[in-house]
């Protein structure tokens, strides 16, 4: 069996640091062009960053800050 060295996530953002549902800015950095959440392995985040910033996007999203989905201006409804 080999040796496999285990790469070491490195966090773009500080391990302790707070995601605000209020923050909008910041939290639309981490939503796709259609308003889906980017995925891990995209955003480099830890399981327990990605699970904060998950919950505090469906928080924006049920106080109606945040749109469910995204739609184009030209798409027939």
């Amino acid at each position: 069996m080999a040796n496999r060295r285990i790469k070491k996530r490195v966090s773009p953002i500080d391990l302790d640091q707070k995601f605000y549902d209020k923050d909008l800015s910041f939290l639309k950095t981490f939503l796709t062009e259609q308003g889906r959440i980017t995925p891990r392995y995209i955003t480099k985040l830890t399981v327990k960053q990605q699970n904060r910033l998950a919950k505090a996007i469906k928080r924006a999203r049920v106080q109606n800050l945040l749109p469910f989905v995204l739609r184009d201006d030209n798409e027939i409804s």
